[in-house]
């Protein structure tokens, strides 16, 4: 399946599980500032894990004038013009790892803890899914504990850990922690029954 046939459905509401409504849709050219703002949010110690310098203007412009939704597929949940949320699905089109795309998620911190991280990961989880990916990876700092643990109660498992063999936007150096899940495509759905 095309990626576009894949995101006919957005956009779409989703609702929390506190009740709060919100739009889940991919990102557009019009939201350089609201995408911006959503960054400048994150407290400073948690951007340092970003691998972008997410505070300049001109990443998050370069970002929103050039979207190539195959390559990288940011989708977002919004608010009242607010982004509460973005979950990214990376690919790469040709080489050896085609068949592997890599998911990325960061919630605005007014918005953690309704389940919004889980929710988008689903929805990318399954965009993988239907263009026919089949695996997904996730990338952690080593003390990213809580993330580690949410990718792992929606399957993701461990795939290794490399002490100290990263450093963050201070020149820190972290574990690495790479993660994955094994999808089922369309054709595995198809062949079922």
């Amino acid at each position: 399946m095309s990626i576009e046939l894949a995101l006919q459905k957005f956009p779409k509401e989703i609702r929390l599980k506190d009740g709060l409504r919100c739009r889940c849709r991919p990102l557009r050219k019009d939201d350089e500032n609201a995408f911006h703002e959503f960054f400048m949010a994150v407290p400073s110690p948690e951007r340092m894990f970003i691998k972008h310098r997410v505070t300049e203007p001109e990443v998050i412009r370069d970002w929103c004038r050039n979207i190539d939704l195959g390559r990288n597929l940011p989708l977002l949940a919004l608010a009242d013009g607010k982004i509460l949320g973005s979950a990214t699905l990376h690919q790469q089109l040709g080489g050896w790892k085609r068949h592997i795309g890599r998911v990325s998620v960061l919630v605005h911190p007014e918005f953690r803890g309704r389940g919004l991280a889980k929710t988008l990961i689903n929805e990318i989880v399954e965009i993988a899914r239907h263009i026919g990916l089949e695996k997904v990876e996730a990338e952690f700092i080593g003390e990213q504990e809580a993330a580690i643990k949410m990718f792992a109660l929606l399957g993701f498992s461990n795939l290794l850990r490399l002490e100290d063999y990263v450093k963050d936007m201070q020149a820190i150096s972290h574990d690495y922690v790479l993660m994955g899940l094994e999808l089922i495509t369309d054709e595995e759905y198809a062949g079922m029954g």
